[in-house]
C-alpha cells in the first residue's frame, strides 16, 4: 500500500457513515432519504427520465462504456464518479456514460433494470464494456446475467470494481477494518433496493446467478474490505474472470487519485484488448 492510499485510508475511516455501523442510524437515514439531482459541470441527456452523464465523443472513440457508479444503491453519482469516468474517457479513448439511475428507498431494481436495458440497446452496436464499482459493480453484473435471459448479446467485456455481489449478506463479516462500508447499514439498504424480490435473486446478488457464458471479466477488489470474501467466492464458480486483489487495500481504492490506480489503468487496457 501506498504513502498516499494510507492516507486516505485515515481520511476514509474518520468520515464513515454512522448509518453503517447503526440500526437506528440506518432506519433514520433511509426514512428521510429523498431523491436528489446531481450537479455537474460534465454535460448530461435525459433518456426515458433518467438523467445519463457523457464523457468523450462517441464518434470518435475505440468504445463505449457504460458506468454504473457506486453508493450502496442509497447514494447518488457524485464527483469522485464524474472524475474517474473523465479519466476512463482519456486513458481509453472511451466514450463514457454513467447514469443517474433510481435509487432505493424510494426505487428498487427493478425499475432501473429496465431503463438501463433500453440504454444498452442504444448502444449494443459499440465495442461495449459494462464497469461499475461497489453497488454498481453488482448491478453490473446482475444485469449482464439478465441479458442472457432476454437474448441480448454479451457486452465485450466487464469490468467491477469492488462489487457487492450478496446483498443478503449472508457470510460472516468483520467491517472493522473497512473504512467506508458495516454490514448493519448494508443488510437494511440490500432489503429496501431488492424491493418483492428475494435478496438471493440474482438480479439483485449475482454471486446466486447463472455465470456461465458472460463476458470476459476483470474485477478489482481489496483483500481488507467487506465485501472481499464474497468476491472471492462469486470468481471461483465463474469461468472466465480475473481478480486483482489490492494488498492490504480498501473498498474501490481504484477509484482514488493514487499510484495503485494508475497501476490498475494499465491492468484494464491489458484486459480490455
Amino acid at each position: 500500500m501506498s504513502f498516499i492510499a494510507k492516507i486516505y485510508e485515515k481520511i476514509l475511516m474518520s468520515t464513515k457513515p454512522e448509518y453503517m455501523d447503526s440500526h437506528e442510524k440506518i432506519n433514520e437515514f433511509l426514512a428521510g432519504k429523498e431523491d436528489q439531482t446531481p450537479k455537474s459541470i460534465f454535460k448530461s441527456f435525459n433518456f426515458n427520465g433518467m438523467e445519463v452523464f457523457q464523457f468523450g465523443n462517441r464518434k470518435s472513440s475505440d468504445r463505449t462504456i457504460i458506468f454504473m457508479h457506486g453508493g450502496a444503491y442509497v447514494n447518488e453519482i457524485n464527483y469522485q464518479h464524474f472524475l474517474y469516468c473523465w479519466l476512463l474517457s482519456r486513458k481509453l479513448n472511451a466514450y463514457v456514460l454513467a447514469p443517474a439511475y433510481p435509487l432505493a428507498p424510494k426505487h428498487s431494481c427493478n425499475e432501473t433494470f429496465e431503463l438501463i436495458t433500453d440504454l444498452y440497446k442504444e448502444y449494443s452496436d459499440d465495442n461495449l464494456i459494462m464497469m461499475g464499482d461497489s453497488a454498481g459493480g453488482g448491478f453490473a453484473l446482475s444485469f449482464c446475467q439478465y441479458l442472457k435471459t432476454i437474448d441480448l448479446n454479451q457486452p465485450d467485456n466487464i469490468v467491477v470494481f469492488s462489487p457487492w455481489v450478496d446483498i443478503s449478506m449472508s457470510n460472516d463479516y468483520d467491517s472493522s477494518n473497512d473504512p467506508i462500508l458495516g454490514e448493519v447499514g448494508l443488510r437494511e439498504i440490500g432489503k429496501s433496493w431488492a424491493g418483492d424480490l428475494d435478496t438471493k435473486d440474482y438480479r439483485v446478488s449475482p454471486l446466486y446467478g447463472d455465470k456461465e457464458g458472460l463476458a470476459k471479466t476483470l474485477i478489482f477488489a481489496g483483500d481488507n474490505e467487506i465485501f472481499y470474501k464474497d468476491i472471492e467466492e462469486y470468481v471461483k464458480n465463474a469461468p472466465d474472470v480475473r481478480l486483482i486483489v489490492g494488498k492490504g487495500m480498501f473498498h474501490i481504492y481504484p477509484l482514488f487519485p493514487m499510484p495503485e490506480t494508475f497501476t490498475s489503468f494499465k491492468e484494464i487496457k491489458k484486459g480490455i484488448m
